[in-house]
């Protein structure tokens, strides 16, 4: 069985995304920032042969358009719903396979992570890439010997994501967590992820 990644993109239009990023830096800047971003994030996970890439785009209407990301093997719609109703979708739709499915506003997720959540499926129903603001950046199911629902009525975009995904997990699930990244989406997340690169650096 193949292994599937899936990025979760919204078609770079001026004014539609990033916009809590927008409130602080304006329109534009988030504009540019989310381009820089994902494709910083996508353009070697896209390339990367030990696993079939997919981009899920919303709106619907973009994912039969030219395509910002070239280097994508396939492009689905994301469809209506909530993120969770939309995640639980691609889930179900997909080949047989361990299914992993990133976000691109977390700019240090990297081919380790996305190998390191494959290699936890082998063993574990469900990992997880936690972030710094109560979400995650990767979430990913071993899809057998079924699919477990975890994302129904789940406070997405409120540090009470992550929590309550896993309390929506079975009790007997075995669940990996991968290492907590900086996922921006607003002014003080990308000033907390700039003073972590300068850290780095020094």
């Amino acid at each position: 069985m193949e292994r599937h990644l899936v990025a979760f993109v919204r078609a770079p239009r001026l004014g539609t995304v990033k916009t809590r990023l927008a409130a602080g830096i304006g329109t534009c800047a988030a504009w540019s920032f989310y381009r820089r971003t994902a494709s910083r994030v996508l353009r070697p996970l896209l390339t990367d042969r030990r696993w079939q890439s997919w981009l899920a785009v919303t709106p619907d209407a973009a994912a039969t358009g030219r395509c910002p990301w070239p280097n994508a093997s396939r492009v689905i719609r994301q469809g209506p719903g909530n993120l969770g109703d939309r995640m639980a979708r691609v889930m179900t739709v997909l080949p047989p396979g361990p299914v992993v499915i990133i976000g691109v506003d977390a700019p240090d997720l990297a081919p380790a992570h996305v190998e390191q959540a494959f290699r936890a499926l082998g063993e574990c129903d469900t990992v997880f890439g936690p972030s710094a603001d109560g979400g995650y950046w990767l979430v990913g199911l071993r899809r057998r010997p079924r699919i477990l629902e975890i994302f129904a009525g789940v406070r997405w975009s409120t540090e009470h994501a992550f929590d309550d995904t896993i309390a929506n997990l079975p009790a007997a699930a075995k669940t990996a967590m991968l290492d907590e990244l900086i996922d921006i989406d607003d002014v003080e997340a990308l000033e907390h992820w700039r003073l972590a690169q300068i850290k780095i650096r020094n």
